[in-house]
């Protein structure tokens, strides 16, 4: 009988399809641990601990992070210590360390095997931070990002094995841990991003999407600079102006996502439109906001072309389900999109600061269409061979779980293939 505990602020999160996988087993018992409210997976055991306060003003503004995680560790023990009052000692736990909740894990469940799921390692170089060329990195902020890491680095001291969603995103991290770290996707459903389904879409404005429309589609989870909003928004004018029937649909929130916000308090919506509404047709251009998961997905089916830009970072759920869809992914030649998408063969990769490029890609998906078919096409067998949650990745999920679980390196079941040094 496998006590298992998943622990994550926003649980499930990365393990929504593990943890009930593991529950369904005969006699298992599965906690989950989370901050926020959240969806429960059947057969699982959602519990929450509080959120923590912040770090105090006087703190050095490095560290203020760090005051946060610790904080937020301390939460997590009191809740597991609760758990462990209560007889559940888990075998095997995972975490996810970027917040501070895997800080103390060794120290109230010293037996237990853990997995960190390795997501991002800041650098000043070579990834998100310093991208964009009009925020140079000075020295000031190149010691606040060795800072962000201390709480990863403290926590994946414990580690027993951990795993990354891709091979860039495995590759940030030191060597020492790429070199205990199998490279295992959270996967996506293939029979739900699925070019076969319904594919019209009332929009809140009352518009109705359809599959054969002029429809280009922009969808991230805040509308902001690292998901390449801003670019889409100075390409648009022109793509409407040579497409007459185009219409553009962008999806996504206006609240604080990654990086920098504008320095008045607005939102990027606000200062883009600024910048370009006066050249934009308002009866055809449709913020949405955020919409329901089944909504997202027939919108995808009916997408012309789909704009997906993104700083170097982690890859978006939302990205692979527009592939498994056959929508045609017009992106920006950067990790860990370049992974993924190969120019020309399943999708277009293009640079990711030159609007005019972008916008002439759009303009020429839009009036050949059927030149773009075997893109799309190509983009759902990638999507096939290394996202199919059922085929693919909760088989490594659970073969992984199951040989951490043993005391056997994860390279007995997941491959370690080679990334650059």
């Amino acid at each position: 009988m496998v006590q298992a505990l998943f622990i994550h602020q926003n649980f499930p999160g990365q393990w929504r399809h593990l943890a009930p996988m593991i529950a369904k087993r005969p006699g298992a018992r599965v906690v989950g641990l989370g901050e926020r409210q959240n969806v429960t997976p059947p057969g699982v055991n959602h519990l929450r601990y509080p959120p923590p306060d912040p770090a105090g003003d006087k703190t050095h503004r490095y560290l203020r992070p760090v005051e946060s995680a610790v904080r937020r560790g301390q939460n997590v023990v009191r809740a597991l210590i609760t758990l462990q009052k209560r007889g559940f000692v888990p075998d095997i736990v995972y975490c996810h360390p970027g917040w501070g909740e895997g800080l103390y894990l060794r120290d109230v469940f010293p037996d237990a095997r853990i997995v960190h799921y390795c997501e991002y390692y800041y650098h000043a170089r070579g990834g998100d931070i310093g991208f964009d060329p009009s925020q140079p990195v000075n020295i000031d902020e190149m010691a606040r990002v060795r800072t962000l890491n201390m709480t990863q680095l403290q926590s994946l001291e414990t580690a027993d094995w951990c795993m990354s969603p891709t091979l860039w995103q495995r590759s940030r991290y030191p060597r020492h841990v790429q070199d205990m770290t199998s490279v295992v996707h959270e996967g996506v459903d293939a029979t739900f991003a699925t070019p076969v389904g319904t594919s019209k879409v009332a929009l809140p404005d009352g518009f109705l999407v359809e599959r054969g429309q002029e429809v280009v589609t922009f969808v991230s989870r805040n509308l902001e600079p690292y998901r390449g909003f801003d670019v889409f928004m100075r390409a648009l004018p022109e793509i409407l102006a040579r497409r007459p029937n185009a219409h553009a649909v962008i999806v996504g929130g206006e609240e604080r996502g990654y990086g920098r916000t504008p320095a008045d308090g607005r939102s990027w919506k606000a200062v883009m439109m600024e910048e370009v509404g006066a050249r934009l047709d308002p009866a055809r251009v449709h913020f949405t906001g955020r919409i329901p998961h089944e909504g997202l997905v027939s919108l995808f089916r009916a997408s012309a072309a789909h704009v997906y830009y993104t700083y170097p970072f982690v890859l978006s759920w939302s990205l692979v389900e527009a592939m498994g869809c056959e929508a045609l992914i017009i992106g920006s030649d950067t990790p860990t999109l370049s992974e993924v998408i190969r120019h020309g063969e399943n999708g277009l990769l293009l640079p990711f600061f030159d609007h005019q490029r972008m916008a002439d890609a759009v303009v020429d998906a839009l009036a050949h269409p059927d030149r773009y078919v075997p893109l799309r096409q190509a983009a759902r067998r990638t999507m096939l061979e290394k996202f199919d949650l059922h085929a693919i990745c909760l088989p490594q999920q659970v073969k992984l779980f199951d040989a951490v679980l043993a005391g056997r390196p994860g390279t007995d079941v997941i491959p370690m293939p080679e990334t650059p040094r």
